[in-house]
């Protein structure tokens, strides 16, 4: 029998809402999945993820996997440039799927990170990190004109074509860009780079199935032909799971819960939350509305918010990534002086006490008044992974359609941009600039 991940409502034991409320949405959530199928909703030239997963063909992961094979076998370490979406899906999956002590093991291609800040002692110490060393590059922008990745770029291309000379460093330049404009695909024309297309009708933060971050997870070792079919199972099965998690939270944003908290106790989930938080704030945080998504990494920050989620302001709900099969057994032994008093728990694994902390934790925080959401993964696998991510990018669009916005844009992303290139007297911002000037001498 096939296993999927499951979804289970616990915010009516909050006290907050009744079932009745989460059900009197079902209508609008059958409305916007019509919406997302006929493509009748706002922000419908970007609905190119919804039957993605089912169109990517075998011989396609193939390409892919050859690609990251060569990457492997010529390179200590691979840096994937980008920032958002193009760098927070591969990250999510690759941290979810890795050993947790990976970066201390010789012998593996190391997939590294750049573009996804301008922090110049990160971009040093990397570059120190390659000096001498055989690396590729995976550089990621549509355009190839966004700040913090095009920078990054810039200094590790004239690096490695330092090091290895134009020719060798063009075969180590993987370019995954917009498919006939910009500035990178005439860069990857002229150099001869392998490229791959980011399809126009996928946004950023929906691109993680495609080349953006298939070919990173594929460098790392992992079965991304796994991935996509665990993506394919959730898009071909019904939306009980969708409807379930999209009617919940809207029912508790108007009930006046405004924060939504993402919680794992499972180390390796951190950015996977990460990259939730891209997803569904970007999507649904605008015209003055949204949820504002958080996150926690139990039960670390039991130590440190706890206090506030148990009796802070009662404005917060958390759903809770529960993973079910764990890779390793660890059992707790037993120790004659029991000084630390811990000998009821000999002979039990260390899972069974996560277990135990994950049901206390979510019981007591639903007696304290925040309602709890489950998720439950059978395993972290690829597929299960696959099914996840597919799982969370189609109830946004069934979220944000229930809220009442495009959640497929994301104008205020833009008003950072204009100021920091008003600052740094780019071209053609001069009457920005001047404005910027005269705010600041105020």
């Amino acid at each position: 029998m096939t296993q999927k991940i499951q979804v289970a409502n616990f915010a009516a034991l909050g006290q907050v809402i009744d079932q009745a409320k989460v059900d009197a949405l079902h209508a609008s959530a059958v409305a916007a999945v019509e919406k997302l199928e006929k493509g009748t909703g706002e922000g419908n030239d970007f609905l190119g993820w919804l039957h993605l997963p089912s169109s990517i063909t075998s011989e396609f992961l193939a390409d892919v996997e050859a690609t990251a094979k060569a990457l492997r076998e010529s390179c200590e370490f691979v840096v994937a440039i980008g920032i958002g979406g193009s760098y927070l899906g591969a990250k999510a999956v690759m941290e979810a799927l890795s050993d947790s002590f990976d970066a201390y093991k010789p012998g593996k291609c190391k997939v590294l990170f750049a573009g996804n800040n301008i922090g110049e002692d990160y971009i040093a110490e990397l570059m120190d990190l390659l000096k001498g060393r055989k690396f590729g590059i995976i550089v990621i922008s549509k355009s190839g004109t966004t700040t913090e990745p095009a920078i990054a770029f810039r200094l590790l291309k004239d690096m490695l074509e330092k090091q290895e000379g134009k020719e060798e460093a063009a075969k180590r330049i993987v370019a995954i860009t917009d498919e006939k404009k910009g500035a990178l695909r005439s860069l990857a024309t002229q150099e001869g780079y392998k490229t791959y297309v980011i399809p126009d009708n996928v946004g950023g933060r929906f691109s993680v199935l495609t080349p953006v971050g298939l070919l990173p997870i594929a460098v790392a070792g992992f079965d991304v032909k796994a991935l996509v079919a665990g993506a394919v199972e959730m898009e071909q099965g019904d939306d009980t799971d969708v409807f379930t998690y999209a009617q919940t939270r809207n029912a508790l944003y108007q009930a006046g819960k405004k924060i939504e908290i993402l919680v794992n106790f499972c180390p390796r989930l951190h950015y996977f939350a990460e990259w939730w938080k891209q997803l569904y704030g970007e999507s649904e945080g605008k015209d003055n509305l949204g949820i504002f998504p958080a996150s926690v990494d139990f039960t670390t920050d039991l130590h440190s918010m706890g206090q506030w989620i148990q009796e802070g302001e009662r404005t917060i709900f958390e759903t809770v990534l529960s993973v079910g099969d764990q890779n390793a057994t660890v059992v707790i032994p037993n120790d004659e002086a029991n000084l630390d008093g811990l000998n009821f728990l000999a002979g039990k694994r260390v899972d069974e006490v996560n277990k135990m902390a994950e049901l206390g934790t979510r019981l007591a925080h639903v007696d304290g008044g925040v309602p709890n959401l489950l998720i439950t993964i059978p395993a972290l696998t690829e597929r299960y992974l696959g099914q996840l991510i597919y799982f969370f990018e189609k109830a946004c669009g069934v979220s944000g359609y229930i809220l009442g916005v495009n959640p497929f844009n994301q104008p205020g992303v833009e008003a950072y941009k204009k100021n920091m290139f008003a600052l740094l007297n780019k071209p053609g911002y001069e009457a920005e600039t001047a404005a910027i000037q005269a705010k600041l001498q105020k």
